[in-house]
């Protein structure tokens, strides 16, 4: 996992961080450090964490912590990396063309990509909006069954 963002294997670190948070959105990727996909995304996680730090908490959560399992189960994580976004306490959902609205699964093709993805959800958030709309083109959000490993 990356040194420069912060990495929570407890339940109780991301009951934390999320009720912690405000004003910003919290993005939580859940995955493993044994997984090049997961290892993709970090490395564009923490060269954009830097650019949305005003509006914007990124954190790595382990999957394989026994004591995560509930957040696992609760946000259906059965492809990694799967990344969930929040805003004072509140999970936020994106319609990204794909059936499921409560999580991005797979890596951001581009730092530029995740970033506009994390603005959207900002901005959508302070109009007091729960699901915001993707702001990438559909040829840049990911297959499913191209990019992603199970659990």
């Amino acid at each position: 996992m990356s040194n420069l963002l912060t990495n929570l294997s407890q339940k109780s670190e991301v009951d934390s961080i999320i009720r912690d948070t405000i004003d910003k959105v919290l993005v939580l990727r859940f995955g493993r450090v044994s997984d090049p996909v997961c290892l993709q995304l970090d490395q564009i996680l923490s060269k954009a964490a830097r650019e949305v730090s005003k509006f914007a908490t990124v954190a790595l959560v382990d999957i394989d912590s026994p004591d995560i399992q509930v957040y696992v189960k609760y946000f259906d994580i059965t492809l990694i990396p799967s990344t969930v976004f929040f805003f004072n306490a509140h999970h936020m959902k994106m319609d990204s063309g794909t059936a499921d609205h409560t999580k991005w699964i797979g890596a951001f093709q581009k730092k530029q990509d995740f970033i506009d993805v994390v603005e959207t959800i900002f901005r959508g958030a302070m109009k007091g909006k729960l699901i915001v709309n993707c702001p990438l083109p559909p040829e840049r959000i990911p297959k499913y069954q191209l990019l992603y490993k199970d659990v």
